[in-house]
Formats: C-alpha cells, sequence, structure tokens
C-alpha cells in the first residue's frame, strides 16, 4: 500500500512538473492566448464534421479487420458487438493509457467465445499491420519533402531521406515478422517449449496453454487469402484517416491550402509522432503538429496549436463519449477492467 501511494504521489509530481514546463514554455516563447482562441474563430465546421465522421468510419474498418482474425476460429462472428467492444477498447486506451490496451481483445474473446489469449495474437498482428503502415507513411513522407515547396537545408534534406530509408527497412523488418508469424506452429512452437523445459511443471503447463491459444489466434495469417484481405483493409483504414487529417486542414483558413503531399508529410510526421512518447511530457500527436506546422510551413505558434488540439480531440477523443455510452449499456464496469490481466485465463503468466 505505501508503495502504491509513493507511487501516485510520484505520478501528482511528474505531472505538476510537466505542466509546469509548459506554462513556462509558453510564456516565454511569447505565447498569445487571444491569437489562440482566434483561431476557431474562423473554422468551417462541416469540414470538421466530416473529418469527425471519417474518424468514426475507422471503427468500423478496425472491427471488420478483426472479423478476419476471428474466422478461423468461429463461425458466427456479429460485427455490431466486434464494433461495440472496439469503442469501448479505444475509450479505455484513452482513458487509461496503455494500461487499457487489453480491454479490447478481452471483451471480443468474451464476447465471441473465444479465449483470451487468442485475441491478444489478434491484436499483435493489428499492431504489425498499423505498424507497417506508419512506417510506410512516414518514409514517404520524409523522401517527398524535396518534392513539396518545403525548402529545408542541404544537411537536414539529406538526413530526412535517410531517416525514410530506415523508416522503410523497419517497415520491411515488420513485414518480415508479419509473415514470419505465418509459420509459428509446429516445429517453432516445439522448440520454443523445450527451450523452457526448466521451468516448474505448472508454469510449463500454463505457457503451453497460452502458447496453443496464441497459435490459435494467428490461423488468419496462415491463409494467403486472409493475409492479403487484413493488408487491404489496413490500406483502406489509412485512406480514411488521412482524408479526416485532410479535412481537418482544410477547416482552418492558415492550413486550407496545403496539397495532398503535404498533407501526406504532415501525416506521416504525426502517426509517428503518436508512436513516440516523450516522457514526463506524452502528446506525441500534439508536438509533432506543432513542429511540422510551425517548422516546415510557417504557421504562427497559436494557429498550429489550435489545429493540433482539434485533431487531437477528433482523432482520439473523440471515441470517448460514444465508448462510455456503449459501456454503459453493456454494463461494464470501468474498474473491473484495469484488472484484466489478472482474471483473465492464459494472459497472465
Amino acid at each position: 500500500m505505501k508503495k502504491r501511494h509513493l507511487g501516485v504521489g510520484a505520478g501528482i509530481v511528474a505531472a505538476a512538473a510537466a505542466v509546469l514546463f509548459v506554462i513556462y514554455r509558453w510564456r516565454h516563447s511569447g505565447f498569445v492566448w487571444s491569437k489562440f482562441v482566434a483561431v476557431f474563430s474562423n473554422v468551417d465546421w462541416s469540414w470538421l464534421a466530416l473529418a469527425m465522421a471519417l474518424i468514426l468510419a475507422t471503427y468500423v474498418g478496425r472491427a471488420l479487420r478483426w472479423e478476419i482474425m476471428l474466422r478461423p476460429l468461429t463461425t458466427q462472428v456479429h460485427l455490431w458487438r466486434l464494433v461495440v467492444a472496439t469503442c469501448i477498447g479505444f475509450t479505455a486506451v484513452v482513458l487509461f493509457g496503455r494500461a487499457g490496451e487489453p480491454v479490447r481483445p478481452y471483451l471480443i474473446a468474451r464476447k465471441e467465445g473465444v479465449s483470451f489469449s487468442s485475441q491478444v495474437a489478434a491484436w499483435l498482428v493489428e499492431r504489425i499491420l498499423d505498424l507497417l503502415m506508419v512506417l510506410l507513411i512516414f518514409g514517404v513522407a520524409l523522401t517527398q519533402i524535396s518534392r513539396s515547396g518545403i525548402q529545408p537545408g542541404p544537411r537536414i534534406q539529406s538526413a530526412l531521406q535517410a531517416a525514410g530509408v530506415l523508416a522503410g527497412i523497419t517497415g520491411a523488418l515488420s513485414l518480415a515478422l508479419l509473415l514470419g508469424l505465418r509459420h509459428f506452429r509446429g516445429s517453432v512452437r516445439t522448440r520454443l517449449m523445450d527451450a523452457l523445459s526448466f521451468l516448474p511443471d505448472v508454469i510449463h503447463q500454463r505457457v503451453a496453454r497460452f502458447l496453443g491459444a496464441f497459435e490459435e489466434g494467428m490461423k488468419s495469417t496462415q491463409r494467403q487469402s486472409y493475409v492479403w484481405l487484413l493488408v487491404l483493409y489496413t490500406i483502406i483504414e489509412w485512406l480514411i484517416v488521412a482524408g479526416s487529417f485532410f479535412c481537418v486542414f482544410r477547416a482552418f483558413p492558415a492550413t486550407a491550402g496545403m496539397r495532398i503531399t503535404d498533407v501526406i508529410i504532415a501525416l506521416g510526421f504525426v502517426c509517428f509522432g503518436s508512436i513516440l512518447q516523450i516522457p514526463g511530457v506524452g502528446g506525441g500527436i500534439q508536438i509533432a503538429t506543432v513542429l511540422v506546422l510551425t517548422e516546415l510551413y510557417g504557421v504562427p505558434l497559436e494557429t498550429a496549436s489550435g489545429v493540433a488540439l482539434v485533431l487531437w480531440i477528433i482523432t482520439f477523443v473523440a471515441i470517448v463519449p460514444l465508448g462510455l455510452v456503449m459501456a454503459f449499456h453493456e454494463g461494464i464496469k470501468w474498474r473491473s477492467l484495469r484488472h484484466i490481466d489478472e482474471s483473465s485465463s492464459g494472459y497472465g503468466l
């Protein structure tokens, strides 16, 4: 209990320090709050409404993609239940951070009558696909900077091109990992269990059960038709996300003139920023948006901050009200979701 209180106290101190740091930077960077508020007076709300609709459509797309991964496990998959679990799961991520990631596979496993470990495997496949697309978009964004209206210095341009190549290599490795998971069954599992033979029998059996259920969840990667469907749905998913970004930028006069290439560049940096969480500050997507708009496109800091805030609300926070309503309708207690790893057999070892 004392350790828990110390952890909470340290978290409060860290959060307070982060807030003070942000306030300090705002005051010393000449940030004008009146200009920040004025940004929202000229917003085209019809574009923002369209951006919101596109983002909400991506949750249906994620449910459709997950349905493909469930096909080898059950023949009675209900799309609406997957949509509900997806919305609640992403709401948990917004509220709890990374600790909310297991909520979605847990709810899907419970609703569809499959093992939780198999849905952890499905979640891993989804993460790899999304990471692959993020790296691909980021690589394209970096390589396209020289073709856009941006004129970075020669050293920066060379560094950006090198980073694009690195992102492409990382993406290729992610693709190789995805394809390698198709061969998880058989000899790989047997060798892994042989290597863990030193464990006590009870733990060894639990590991065996977990790997068995995990193997079931990877069955969708063992059929080429399913793999191509997963890739296709992932591409469509991110095209819709790009469309939402385009609508947000069109809604603000300062960014309405950005071309498709510029939107891709911004999307690449922002998506990459959403992966990298800065310790003590967080908010990768907001910081990446502000940096891209101010440093690459010369947008004033106040305007860039307003665009970043709206983009963060639409792409992450907008699902929270809908997810809370669905969770209330499902009779889900949020406190119980914090102990999923303890109550779900096969997940924790």
